[in-house]
């Protein structure tokens, strides 16, 4: 028994060293600096992750035009965040913005919500300026800040492009209760990461 369940183990043991460090894109700076460092962080944290895939998601939900503004806006703005938190100008809570941003676009997400574009367009970009200015905050020492800065939009944008495409399901059958199921997940990790934040 212990000889065929020793790779599940080995899988699970794996798994629980990296949660904490995956918990939370910026409570630590990666190593490497530059462009590893800047790619590596919006990657490494469920809080920012979710909200990322959840751009998508979203956009997929209102369909075109919303589809690639949504996407497009959020790494713009956010790019303006990343310089203010590198300017070391600061944004009162980052933490809690970055775990209501999962929460309010899971939920839109889960119950199809269809603002006008210019307001769904308004609440992304807001969100933008509080995960912008996490990643800015955690430049490392001795790095790069343009190759950072270029690495955490490109992230980004991969993230806000497997949102869009786990939307597309949508056009199968039970697609559209699968978008929703992830907008509820999302939804969750934000509430999750919120009440983090305020303890």
């Amino acid at each position: 028994m212990a000889r065929t369940n020793w790779p599940w183990a080995w899988l699970a043991g794996v798994a629980l060293s990296l949660s904490p460090a995956a918990a939370w894109a910026h409570a630590d700076a990666h190593p490497g600096g530059g462009f590893v460092a800047g790619f590596l962080h919006p990657i490494s944290g469920l809080d920012h992750v979710v909200a990322m895939v959840a751009v998508g998601l979203w956009g997929a939900v209102l369909g075109p035009p919303a589809l690639w503004v949504l996407p497009v806006a959020f790494p713009m703005v956010m790019a303006f965040g990343g310089l203010l938190g590198l300017l070391g100008v600061p944004i009162p809570g980052v933490e809690i913005g970055i775990a209501v941003s999962g929460l309010v676009m899971g939920l839109m997400v889960l119950f199809e919500l269809r603002p006008p574009l210019w307001l769904a367009a308004l609440i992304v970009s807001a969100f933008a300026m509080f995960h912008g200015h996490a990643h800015g905050v955690e430049l490392p020492d001795g790095s790069n800040a343009l190759l950072y800065s270029l690495a955490f939009v490109i992230a980004t944008g991969l993230l806000h492009l497997v949102g869009i495409l786990l939307g597309e399901t949508r056009r199968w059958p039970g697609g559209r209760r699968f978008v929703q199921a992830a907008g509820g997940c999302v939804a969750l990790v934000g509430l999750w990461f919120l009440e983090q934040a305020l303890t």
